[in-house]
């Protein structure tokens, strides 16, 4: 198996990722593709060799998300779609708790995580402990987890949700009020979509948080004919000054149906280069707030991942049955 540092960008390497590189010409600067090429093909090589499947979630770089992956899409999509593949391997191109999930619905499967440090603030924000301690608060009251969360917080709950089901999810339970961890500003967001009353945590994500409605307020007079779609992760000013909310896989559908001149893409950025390169006819507006831990995967973490099979998700047996009905009973839930 080859060495990063032997890699190069030959002849053959040239020809054979041509068509990888064409997807995203418009978002990787071709000065820059020749240090890509060479990662990429060995990437792809290696994954018929380990009868590997990359899943990458839409905060990756292009040339992770156009270059290697084979499934992508929001946290929803992934979790889904891992449990429809029959590769040996799964690497996770995204965060832990991701992992984690894929790992849960595919027990037997070997699954990789090719960063140690992809963690989440959202998810380091609530403990199993303190799922523990509302259900002492709110006796009786069920407890849909945000799948941004650790695999013993998934233990701990009723059913886990995504933004992109989550009101289908709290509607599911029939019940009149429900506890929502551990965003709060998709909780709120919730909250305006349905009936049911919504008992909150306080955390967030340090990418969503840092947008202000004030900043959207500064793009719209900068730029004329912008539409501007928002993740619910959002805070609440942010929300009100969109034209469209949605999860991100939502988010992308948005421009592909509805092709704005512009756009401004409320979220972790790289998403707007993804779309971007399929999305010729739309200009993105970019306010760029990256995900540090998203951006600890690399393609020569990924390559480095497939050639030592490590760093394995690993969940003990028990806590694994436990957290692994909440992710079913979301996944049995039907969209509207």
């Amino acid at each position: 198996m080859p060495e990063v540092a032997e890699l190069a960008y030959t002849p053959a390497v040239a020809a054979a990722t041509a068509p990888i590189y064409d997807r995203m010409k418009r978002v990787v600067p071709a000065i820059e593709w020749p240090f890509h090429a060479p990662l990429v093909h060995a990437i792809n090589e290696l994954k018929r060799e380990r009868n590997a499947v990359i899943l990458a979630h839409n905060y990756q770089t292009p040339e992770i998300f156009h270059g290697v992956a084979d499934i992508v899409g929001d946290s929803l999509a992934l979790a889904a779609k891992a449990t429809q593949t029959d590769a040996d391997v799964i690497v996770l191109a995204g965060v832990h708790f991701m992992a984690e999930t894929a790992k849960l619905l595919n027990p037997a499967k070997t699954v990789l995580i090719p960063s140690r440090n992809a963690g989440c603030s959202l998810a380091d924000s609530i403990t199993a402990a303190d799922v523990r301690l509302l259900r002492e608060a709110h006796p009786g009251v069920p407890v849909v987890a945000y799948v941004n969360t650790s695999a013993e917080v998934k233990a701990e709950v009723d059913i886990c949700c995504t933004s992109g089901n989550a009101v289908e999810v709290v509607e599911s339970l029939g019940v009149d009020r429900v506890i929502f961890l551990p965003d709060e500003y998709l909780a709120k967001y919730v909250a305006t979509q349905t009936k049911v009353e919504i008992i909150a945590w306080k955390g967030h994500c340090e990418v969503h948080e840092r947008f202000t409605g004030a900043e959207i307020g500064e793009f719209r007079r900068r730029f004329d004919r912008l539409t501007v779609i928002a993740h619910p992760e959002c805070p609440p000013d942010v929300l009100e000054a969109a034209d469209f909310v949605g999860s991100t896989a939502r988010m992308i559908d948005f421009v592909g149906n509805e092709k704005p001149p512009r756009v401004l893409m409320v979220t972790e950025c790289s998403m707007s280069d993804n779309v971007a390169a399929a999305s010729p006819e739309t200009e993105f507006v970019r306010p760029c707030n990256l995900c540090p831990h998203m951006k600890t995967v690399t393609l020569s973490g990924i390559l480095e991942s497939l050639q030592t099979l490590e760093p394995r998700v690993e969940i003990p047996d028990e806590l694994a049955a436990r957290a692994r009905r909440s992710v079913e009973r979301m996944l049995a839930v039907k969209p509207k």
